[in-house]
């Protein structure tokens, strides 16, 4: 493998003239491999990348989860390419988006509207939007990552209160200040701590994941469903990161909850910008008393992306077979740290699983070497696995077979805490702390 000079001399540029150097927190260098992770792609295909550098890498992180059935999926290419040919954008509405709002509405028979738009983040300050106008009420508790919108970092007005939810030590620097304690976080699975906060807090929305590390106890999904419906709050499911993973839908179908809002990004475009906001009649029409308005989510690419991303979805029944290789990456993981007398936490759900090293204060060590020592052997890796259709029995056998004497080194640094010699530069910075 060559050296990967290009896409860290670039990366040096982009710093200059992008603050942050990327557009998204995720998939900067420092989160990886600070100084010597190759930053940028030339081409991708299936699971593989090829770095600025012509260097060819298995990915397991898959561009942070949108391309659940691989980049570069032909019929979804296909299908937009025929969209570009004949016209992406004109005074016109396409009707695909339409199409896709029935399709929505088919897979989740609750719901009666819906509304689109391209990123994650403005899919929940729609949601967030609608909701208060339907509650008629300023105060949200939340539980998991909503974005970076002003609604959502108002949080840490009041203190490091993302820290459980987002990253540790977020400034809500330019969020003004008359939204402090207006939305409350509250932490999965303690139904006690939300019951109280709808008590104290004149609460009129509750967004929250439907799963996040955990799976919900003790009914606590429908408890909170039901405290939603007694106390006419507007509940809303965050599934842009757990939608069409393990469900032909949203993972709400798999606990048999059904919110009055939901949002679905990531996979449902495989990549393409697209991302929705659906709902029942009686709050989505709510978006028709407020101001909710974008040039680009008219633009034909999403939708006709996401139409047949479903449909190859359907056809090849996804949602079956991510969460087999999820598992099959927890068996394999736990079999390779237990082969290696190393103790780790295994947590996510099965589409998206992640592990940590118990007990130790030098995971951010441990997370930094095995991405150095993987990248040097040709794959793309962290802590989190995001599965993906093309990841197939050979991909994570090789993946496999390449870690187990990254696990036996890591074993030895338990033993006499040198891991920091055998850096080649410095620790990556601390990830999120939520599901993925």
């Amino acid at each position: 493998m060559t050296q990967n000079n290009k896409g860290k001399s670039l990366y040096k540029k982009a710093k200059k003239v992008i603050p942050g150097g990327t557009m998204l927190l995720s998939k900067r260098p420092e989160m990886f491999l600070p100084e010597n992770w190759p930053s940028y792609f030339s081409k991708c295909k299936g699971c593989t990348i090829w770095d600025l550098d012509n260097n060819k890498y298995t990915d397991m992180i898959m561009g942070i989860g949108p391309n659940s059935l691989g980049y570069g999926n032909a019929e979804i290419d296909h299908a937009v390419k025929e969209a570009v040919l004949s016209g992406n954008m004109s005074t016109f509405s396409c009707p695909e988006e339409v199409n896709l709002a029935e399709k929505l509405i088919d897979l989740h028979p609750w719901a009666d509207m819906v509304r689109f738009a391209r990123s994650g983040g403005e899919a929940n300050a729609i949601a967030i939007r609608i909701a208060r106008a339907a509650s008629q009420k300023d105060n949200v508790a939340v539980c998991g990552y909503h974005g970076w919108h002003d609604w959502y970092l108002s949080m840490n007005l009041s203190g490091d209160a993302l820290q459980q939810h987002l990253l540790p030590g977020l400034e809500p620097n330019g969020v003004p200040k008359n939204l402090k304690d207006s939305v409350f976080p509250f932490t999965y699975n303690n139904f006690n701590q939300l019951e109280k906060l709808v008590s104290e807090k004149q609460i009129g929305v509750i967004k929250m994941e439907v799963q996040r590390s955990q799976p919900p106890e003790n009914d606590f999904l429908q408890k909170v469903s039901d405290l939603a419906t007694k106390k006419n709050i507007v509940l809303i499911f965050d599934e842009c990161t757990s939608g069409f993973r393990e469900t032909f839908g949203g993972l709400h179908k798999k606990y048999g909850v059904e919110p009055d809002l939901a949002m679905f990004g990531k996979t449902l475009g495989n990549g393409y910008a697209v991302t929705s906001v659906i709902g029942k009649r009686d709050v989505m029409e709510h978006a028709q008393s407020t101001f909710i308005s974008s040039t680009f989510w008219t633009e034909r690419i999403g939708s006709v992306a996401a139409l047949k991303t479903i449909e190859v979805m359907q056809k090849i029944k996804s949602w079956e077979i991510l969460p087999k290789i999820g598992v099959q990456f927890k068996n394999s993981i736990k079999k390779l740290a237990d082969s290696n007398k190393l103790e780790i936490d295994i947590s996510g759900i099965d589409a998206l699983p992640m592990y940590s090293f118990k007990n130790s204060e030098r995971n951010l060590q441990y997370k930094t070497y095995i991405t150095q020592e993987m990248l040097k052997k040709g794959f793309l890796s962290s802590n989190i696995f995001y599965a993906c259709t093309e990841h197939t029995d050979k991909v994570l056998d090789s993946y496999f077979d390449a870690l187990d004497p990254v696990f036996q080194r890591i074993k030895n640094f338990e033993d006499d805490k040198k891991i920091d010699n055998f850096l080649d530069g410095p620790v990556c910075h601390g990830g999120f702390s939520r599901l993925n």
